[in-house]
């Protein structure tokens, strides 16, 4: 898949992290995250994130790496991408590139670097080397302490041939505009606030024609129902959906930090595909918020 190809691709449909698998024992669980990015592949995705930030990409050891992304690449369909999620500082996310490029992931989604603010040069600097590392697509997600203005993305995006992506987790609308008519069909914009779902419709508005939905993990006919709605601009399915589901879910998810994860993996064990539970330093959800989820899940799937 040449990037031109992996960018129209991703541009073209639903994306979604997998949930990563992990057993009693709390240790990766390859059989089971085998078995789960062969169900998920099997839908329409335009493209799966392993290591994402669903994936608990920050709880995922450097010895289990390499094995998560290689599982999810040689258990996926050959047309489906895996993009593999980097980050922390640079030289461990240059050295994760290099070992997802190596597992045979088609692209990498680079997720904040670690803890620290820093001036938009470095953070230029710093996925610049990312780029520079690899020849796959490189996805720059915006969201936390990670920003770049329109003019610092330009400055990537003039230099890296392989920066194919720009993944927005910030939610403002006036710089989604500004990058969109400053770098144009440059980059592919895709829409990865918390529960994207719900800033679905004025993005597309803007041209972002895709966005990652956690909710695919666990429903993800709902969640390719709500995404032609979206994209058919069928106002009464989005409505319902979204005040049956995705609104109550919401609150759900808003109910204690850490839920945006703790909440998919829930949702996965619900429908009988079990991920096993998160890692700390996420918590579970308690027995009430998991019966909310069951009612949720059994009035629109």
């Amino acid at each position: 898949m040449t990037l031109d190809d992996l960018k129209a691709r991703i541009g073209s449909g639903l994306l979604s992290f997998p949930v990563t698998d992990f057993g009693p024992d709390g240790a990766f669980d390859r059989d089971g995250y085998a078995r789960r990015l062969d169900w998920l592949s099997s839908y329409e995705a335009a493209g799966l994130f392993a290591a994402g930030g669903t994936g608990e990409f920050f709880s995922i050891g450097y010895d289990e790496y390499d094995d998560v992304i290689r599982t999810a690449v040689e258990n996926s369909r050959p047309d489906v991408p895996v993009l593999a999620g980097v980050g922390y500082g640079t030289r461990m996310a240059v050295d994760l590139a290099r070992r997802a490029e190596a597992a045979g992931a088609a692209g990498i989604l680079v997720l904040p670097h670690y803890l620290m603010m820093a001036e938009e040069a470095g953070i230029v600097a710093h996925m610049r080397a990312i780029c520079n590392a690899v020849g796959i697509g490189v996805i720059y997600y915006a969201r936390d302490n990670s920003r770049l203005s329109p003019a610092g993305l330009e400055q990537v995006a003039e230099t890296c041939p392989n920066l194919i992506g720009y993944k927005d987790g910030i939610g403002d609308l006036q710089l989604m505009q500004r990058i969109a008519h400053r770098l144009g069909d440059r980059l592919v914009h895709v829409g990865g606030l918390p529960t994207a779902e719900v800033f679905a419709q004025p993005y597309l508005e803007m041209g972002v024609t895709t966005y990652s939905s956690a909710v695919f993990n666990f429903v993800p006919e709902l969640a390719l129902r709500f995404y032609r709605a979206v994209r058919q601009r069928d106002h009464a399915t989005i409505d319902a959906l979204m005040r049956g589901f995705y609104l109550p879910l919401i609150e759900l998810r808003d109910k204690k930090r850490g839920y945006a994860v703790s909440m998919i993996k829930a949702g996965a064990e619900l429908v009988g595909r079990s991920a096993g539970k998160v890692r700390t330093p996420l918590t579970e959800l308690d027995a009430g918020e998991r019966e909310t989820l069951r009612a949720l899940i059994a009035a629109n799937a």
